[in-house]
């Protein structure tokens, strides 16, 4: 037996690190609860987790469901785009490798990326006002908000400096104008809770906007600094509340994101 083979033969689980395991039942929750969400677009968006210490990370294989992604089956490749482990053989989507290399590269506190096509993200991204402070939900992510313009499907390795420019050094949460939206975490709970809000509120916005923008009520000033500011609280106990709660909902439901 070759040694490619070999190591094809061998369970993910048994020759991967601890570190990565842990990375890669974190992620497929993630993918999981996303199909739960439907945030799913077929299979056409993807999240991705860097590996510790490393430059590689963790993405979807391309031309599954989320629904169908498990901590075996997720592709590991380089920043260069060269796949180092692909369980199924069914490589990765080349935009997703152009979105999430950029970002892991310009920001490398960032350990999770998550990049949604949502009905509702979409159309906040095509509204000039762009994400508006009318929810609660919206002063999760308001304040850590930036912008990209469309320039195309994202295919092109040169649009990487200019999304890593708007990006810049602080943002966690990104509309890609008439795309989507993009969160980011150092933990895939962290970027999991970002586009859980902004996709919220981009829900509410157009939810209330369809009466007319002018009769949406404007937060002030002062409550919108003074609700992000809370909300943003690094010790806030939801930390260490909400992402073992929504593991407990895929267990109940005896999803198995784990194998």
């Amino acid at each position: 037996m070759s040694a490619n083979l070999k190591f094809k033969s061998t369970p993910i689980r048994e020759r991967v690190s601890k570190e990565e395991w842990q990375m890669r039942v974190d992620l497929a929750a993630a993918y999981q609860l996303a199909a739960i969400y439907k945030w799913s677009d077929l299979i056409y968006t993807h999240f991705s987790a860097r590996l510790p210490g490393t430059e590689e990370f963790l993405i979807n294989p391309y031309g599954m469901m989320f629904d169908e992604i498990t901590a075996s089956n997720l592709v590991k490749i380089d920043w260069e785009g060269k796949i180092l482990d692909d369980p199924l053989d069914m490589g990765v989507n080349q935009a997703g490798f152009v979105i999430h290399s950029c970002v892991h590269a310009a920001r490398p506190e960032i350990n999770c990326v998550i990049h949604t096509h949502t009905r509702a993200g979409v159309a906040v991204s095509a509204m000039k006002c762009g994400l508006l402070p009318i929810s609660q939900h919206a002063m999760l992510v308001q304040g850590d908000m930036s912008y990209h313009d469309y320039e195309g499907v994202a295919l092109d390795k040169h649009e990487q400096a200019r999304m890593a420019a708007d990006l810049g050094k602080t943002s966690k949460a990104m509309i890609l104008r008439n795309h989507g939206l993009l969160a980011l975490g150092e933990t895939v709970r962290d970027a999991f809770e970002v586009m859980y809000y902004l996709d919220a509120a981009c829900q509410i916005q157009v939810d209330a906007c369809a009466g007319g923008l002018h009769n949406v009520q404007m937060m002030s000033d002062d409550a919108a600094q003074k609700s992000y500011d809370r909300l943003s609280m690094s010790d806030h106990p939801r930390a260490h509340r909400d992402w073992p709660a929504l593991l407990r909902l895929l267990d109940r439901r005896k999803i198995p994101y784990k194998d």
